[in-house]
């Protein structure tokens, strides 16, 4: 399974930002799938996670009720909106599926920057 994510860039805060990650390879609709994030000089953490069906959704605090996942099965790709951005969410954005443990993936990809300017 590749992993393509994009969508990321400058934004100032307050501001937002849609996050996508495109699967090829093979399906990944029957896996659950996720962001994780690294800030600079700062260990990798998780951000959001989804259900296999789209179901169920899990956010780390720092963004419950400002960023939401989801996922287009029929097109193979998972979603991130990030809005109220804040200079803290800046990061290296990472798209993952298959989960193992929260912070544990089977598949990840190669990343994409967000930057929230003050």
């Amino acid at each position: 399974v590749q992993l393509q994510a994009s969508g990321g860039g400058l934004v100032q805060a307050g501001g937002s930002l849609r996050l996508s990650c495109a699967a090829s390879g093979r399906s990944i609709s029957g896996f659950a799938a996720g962001w994780l994030r690294q800030a600079p000089g700062k260990e990798r953490e998780f951000v959001a996670a989804i259900a296999s069906g789209g179901g169920i959704t899990n956010y780390a605090d720092s963004v419950k009720g400002r960023f939401t996942i989801s996922r287009d099965n029929a097109k193979n790709t998972v979603y991130l909106q990030m809005n109220s951005l804040k200079p803290e969410d800046t990061a290296v954005y990472y798209c993952v599926a298959d989960q193992r443990t929260r912070n544990t993936w089977t598949w990840r990809g190669q990343g994409t920057l967000v930057t929230v300017s003050s």
